[in-house]
């Protein structure tokens, strides 16, 4: 379940930045983004090639193939990944899914659930020592 959860999260951040980058065209935007054009940028006004930058490059998609990866190397290693990320994972996706219900947000709740779920398991097929024991 881990293992699932850890891939669901990194393609879903690979696909929203590789779909932005392309099949929206943000990458057209890149020489004005590495050439300082966005150092001036307002927030509450953005250009067209601000507003492509944080659809892609500063979107949630690279920080989510992170976490994607994260979990699947302590899955790898047999380290079970903490249940803050799901619930961390799983507080965001809610305030996704009400911002913008259209989104596929149902796959990272997915994601929350069976890492949960995972976790949950691990705890009880190996619980923690009792405190002061060794």
């Amino acid at each position: 379940m881990i293992k699932w959860a850890g891939w669901i999260i990194t393609l879903f951040g690979t696909a929203h930045t590789f779909l932005a980058l392309t099949v929206v065209e943000a990458a057209r935007h890149a020489g004005t983004w590495f050439s300082g054009g966005l150092w001036s940028e307002d927030l509450a006004d953005m250009s067209p090639a601000g507003s492509a930058y944080w659809l892609s490059l500063a979107s949630f998609g690279p920080p989510l193939i992170l976490v994607g990866l994260t979990v699947l190397w302590l899955d790898r290693r047999g380290i079970t990944p903490p249940a803050f990320i799901a619930w961390t994972l799983g507080a965001w996706t809610v305030v996704d899914a009400v911002v913008l219900p259209s989104t596929p947000w149902p796959l990272l709740a997915l994601a929350c659930a069976l890492l949960l779920i995972g976790a949950r398991r691990a705890r009880h097929d190996n619980p923690a020592p009792k405190a002061g024991r060794r």
